[in-house]
This record gives structure tokens, C-alpha cells and sequence, in this order.
């Protein structure tokens, strides 16, 4: 694995033992009794009873397995949950900027058509200003005079 990956993982891992830690009042007692009969069913040692009984030590595996299936799956619904969380909120923030960015991208195009009909008008104006006051009234260009206006 090269130093990236490890540097990816490593971060990973620690934000991961962080949602654990922040999590922990939020975790129910089911979770906790998982953990709990882990570690009694893993803690027994067999003594005279299971020479005496040849099938308390199936029994009790049967009860550490069952114990350790139920961990990883409270566990793993607890990171499920977490992560399901964590997708929501991304999917709302990306609901979000994209009904910015469609509100932006509408001003935007209705400033380039202000701007541009703007524009049209200043030039047509540009275009009767240049021509002769009196070829506008008459279509003919005739000298002004004092007297006359």
C-alpha cells in the first residue's frame, strides 16, 4: 500500500473511532448487554461440568457465537445508520447549491438579455442621433432659420 493510502485509511479509521466516541451516550443498552455476553461467554472456562457434560462445551460456543453475532450486527447497524445520516445531509446540500446555482444561472441569463436589449437600444439611438434634426421630420434635409422655428 503506498504512503497515500495509508495516510487515507489512517484518517478513515480515526474519524471513525471519533463518531464512536461521540456516539457512546446515544448507544442503547441492547448494544452494551451484546458487549456484556461477549465477554461472559468468552471469559468461561470449562471446568468438571463439561467432562460431565460432553455437549456444554458446544453450548457454550453455540452462546459465544450467537453473543458475537449480535455485536457486530448492532455495531454495524449503528455505522450504517451514521453513514446513511452523513448521505442525507450531502444529498441536502447538494439540493441546495444546485437551487442556487439554477437561481443564479436564471438572473444571470435575464441580466445578459437587459444588457443586451440595452445595448440595441443605445446603437439605434446612436443611429438617429447621427442623422440631420431635419432629414428625421421630413425625410428631406432643409436648412433651419431663425425665423422658421
Amino acid at each position: 500500500m503506498t504512503l497515500q493510502w495509508t495516510v487515507v485509511a489512517l484518517f478513515l479509521y480515526v474519524e471513525m473511532g471519533i463518531l464512536v466516541i461521540l456516539c457512546l451516550p446515544f448507544i442503547s443498552a441492547r448494544r452494551s448487554n451484546a458487549v456484556r455476553e461477549v465477554r461472559k461467554y468468552s471469559a468461561k472456562e470449562l471446568g468438571t461440568d463439561a467432562k460431565l457434560q460432553p455437549n456444554m462445551y458446544d453450548h457454550l460456543h453455540m452462546k459465544l457465537f450467537r453473543a458475537q453475532r449480535n455485536l457486530y450486527i448492532s455495531g454495524f447497524a449503528v455505522f450504517l445508520w451514521l453513514v446513511m445520516k452523513r448521505v442525507v445531509t450531502l444529498i441536502n446540500q447538494l439540493a441546495s447549491a444546485s437551487g442556487a446555482t439554477a437561481a443564479l444561472q436564471a438572473q444571470a441569463d435575464n441580466a445578459t438579455r437587459t444588457a443586451t436589449k440595452y445595448k440595441e437600444d443605445n446603437e439605434l439611438l446612436e443611429q438617429v442621433d447621427a442623422t440631420p434634426h431635419a432629414t428625421r421630420r421630413t425625410g428631406r434635409t432643409q436648412s433651419l432659420s431663425p425665423c422658421s422655428l
